[in-house]
């Protein structure tokens, strides 16, 4: 599976960490992309990303990347934690950014996009391009955690997230336990 992680400068770095290790974990090639401000963010919540030479990291400025283009073969995009910000922009195909251009190319052939906003609470305006974009195709998974898992460190919580979100781009995980899944039988 070849995915793009889109990581803007909403609040909510540690669900794009969590994302990009569990990919990693389970072997699928990724592409990140990160906008101006999200990096800034991280280091205020105290995220630190690291990750293999071999995957690839881009800024958000230069459309010179393969994923900005529809002739280029992917299977999803994430866009993780995604600003509402960065959705007005898709929504209203403002596409000024490597971020938003990808986003458009993923809408219009029909790939899997998946924004994860964190910010709340939305006012009218921002409601209205959450069901744009829906309207147009995405897949939206608000950072809104669960808690009958009984998660008990922030990690666990976000990956109550991260669970919902590889369960969407269909890939295997054990993350969290299901709503009512039984303990196995000794």
């Amino acid at each position: 599976m070849k995915i793009v992680i889109a990581i803007t400068g909403a609040s909510g770095a540690l669900y794009a960490k969590r994302l990009i290790d569990c990919l990693i974990e389970q072997k699928a090639e990724i592409e990140i992309v990160f906008s101006s401000h999200a990096k800034e963010v991280a280091a205020v919540e105290e995220v630190q990303y690291e990750f293999p030479k071999s995957i690839p990291v881009y800024g958000d400025r230069s459309m010179q990347k393969p994923f900005v283009s529809g002739s280029a073969k992917y299977d999803a995009m994430v866009v993780i934690p995604c600003s509402m910000g960065t959705i007005g922009r898709i929504a209203h195909g403002y596409s000024d950014s490597a971020i938003t251009r990808a986003a458009d190319v993923f809408l219009k052939e029909k790939r899997p996009l998946l924004l994860v906003p964190r910010e709340t609470p939305w006012n009218l305006i921002q409601a209205r391009n959450v069901v744009t974009v829906m309207e147009a195709g995405a897949t939206v998974i608000p950072a809104c955690p669960s808690f009958y898992g009984n998660p008990q460190t922030v990690v666990e919580v976000v990956d109550t997230i991260v669970a919902r979100v590889l369960d969407h781009l269909k890939v295997p995980h054990q993350l969290v336990k299901r709503w009512k899944q039984e303990e196995p039988q000794e």
